[in-house]
């Protein structure tokens, strides 16, 4: 998620508590059935309480995970149509809007740093 505030862009990242302890990009896994895209809107509102739109599909990045599963993660440029409220939960625990060019120094993971890199070069900002 991205927007435009006084003159800078802004994303979002969220806090991850225990046992993870990380800043990263919102994402999540499919549902049986579920579509990749519809998957990253429901994650993103489950997430952060933002309702949003896709823009440009950014890039697919796989990765194992801790326990050895190929995790598989397509990532949009999204804008905001509403903000529900973010309500602290057992998956994040904080939501914060960070200036783009501030953003890589406290995100956790060098994975989210690849698709904002993707982006900053893709779109239109």
């Amino acid at each position: 998620m991205w927007r435009r505030r006084r003159g800078a862009v802004e994303v979002v990242v969220v806090h991850r508590p225990a046992p993870r302890d990380d800043w990263s990009l919102p994402k999540g896994k499919l549902e049986d059935g579920e579509r990749h895209r519809d998957a990253a809107l429901r994650e993103v509102w489950e997430e952060t309480g933002l309702r949003c739109s896709l823009g440009d599909r950014l890039v697919e990045i796989r990765y194992p995970t801790p326990r050895g599963e190929d995790k598989r993660v397509r990532w949009w440029a999204m804008t905001v149509d509403s903000d529900d409220g973010f309500r602290p939960g057992h998956e994040t625990d904080e939501r914060r809007w960070v200036p783009l060019d501030d953003v890589d120094g406290l995100l956790s993971w060098d994975t989210d740093r690849t698709v904002l890199e993707r982006f900053r070069s893709g779109s239109d900002v």
